[in-house]
C-alpha cells in the first residue's frame, strides 16, 4: 500500500492561511467555552432524580428562566421552537464573558498575540449578531410568508429606506455593544492590575463580573425580541 506524503506549505504568519486570517486564540478560547456548556450539562444530568437537588436542580433553574425571557419576548404561542436558539446565545455569551472576568488567559504565553474572551473579539461578537438576523428572517418568512416584506413599505412607502436600514443597525448594534463593553471592561481591570495588583482591582472584577451578566441577558432579550417582532403583522 502506497502511503501519499503530505506537501507542507511554508506560511509566513502561523495565522494567515491563503487569503484567509485565522485567529487561533479567538478557536482557543471559544473551544473552552463551548466544552464548558457541554460538560456542565452531562454532568448534572447524569443521575436524575424526580426532585432536583445540587447542579441538577441549578441547570433546571437556568432552563426555566430561559424560558421564561423567550416566552415573554415572543408570547406563548410562538416561543417553544426559539428557546434552544435564545438559550444558546444567552449561555454562550453568558460564560465567555465570565471566562474573561474569571480566568487569567494572559498569563498564557502565545507566540503571536494573547488569549482573551472570546467575545473579546469583533468576529465572534459580529457572527453571533449575524445569526440572529438570519433567524430574525428566517422566523418572519416562514411565518407570514413573502407578505413579510409589505412591513418595509408600513405604515407609509415613504420610510422604505428607514425600514430597511433598521435591519442593517440591529446587527451592528448588537455586535459592538458586546464587544465595547466586554473590551472596556478587561481594559480597565488590565490597567488596574498593572497599577495596584491587590486590593484595588477586586471591586472592578466584580463590576466586570455583574456586567458580563447583564449584557449576555440584553442580549438573549433582544435577539427574542427581534425575532417575535418578525413574527408580528406590524412593528
Amino acid at each position: 500500500m502506497q502511503i501519499e506524503q503530505l506537501q507542507i506549505f511554508e506560511i509566513d504568519n502561523p495565522h494567515q492561511v491563503s487569503s484567509v486570517e485565522v485567529h487561533a486564540q479567538v478557536l482557543i478560547t471559544s473551544w473552552v467555552v463551548i466544552a464548558l456548556l457541554i460538560a456542565l450539562p452531562v454532568v448534572a444530568t447524569r443521575n436524575l432524580q424526580t426532585i432536583p437537588t445540587g447542579l441538577q436542580n441549578f441547570i433546571e433553574y437556568v432552563l426555566e428562566f430561559i424560558r421564561d425571557l423567550t416566552r415573554t419576548q415572543m408570547g406563548e404561542e410562538e416561543y417553544r421552537p426559539w428557546v434552544p436558539f435564545i438559550g444558546t446565545m444567552f449561555l454562550s455569551i453568558f460564560v465567555s464573558n465570565w471566562s474573561g472576568a474569571l480566568l487569567p488567559w494572559r498569563v498564557i504565553q502565545l507566540p503571536h498575540g494573547e488569549l482573551a474572551a472570546p467575545t473579546n473579539d469583533i468576529n465572534t461578537t459580529v457572527a453571533l449578531a449575524l445569526l440572529t438576523s438570519v433567524a430574525y428572517f428566517y422566523a418572519g418568512l416562514h411565518k407570514r410568508g413573502f407578505s413579510y416584506f409589505g412591513k418595509y413599505i408600513q405604515p407609509t412607502p415613504v420610510l422604505l429606506p428607514i425600514n430597511i436600514l433598521e435591519d442593517f443597525t440591529k446587527p451592528l448594534s448588537l455586535s459592538f455593544r458586546l464587544f465595547g463593553n466586554i473590551l472596556a471592561d478587561e481594559l480597565v481591570v488590565a490597567v488596574l492590575v498593572s497599577l495596584v495588583p491587590l486590593i484595588v482591582p477586586v471591586p472592578m472584577m466584580l463590576l466586570g463580573l455583574f456586567t458580563s451578566a447583564i449584557q449576555a441577558l440584553i442580549s438573549a432579550t433582544l435577539a427574542a425580541a427581534y425575532i417575535g417582532e418578525s413574527m408580528e403583522g406590524h412593528h
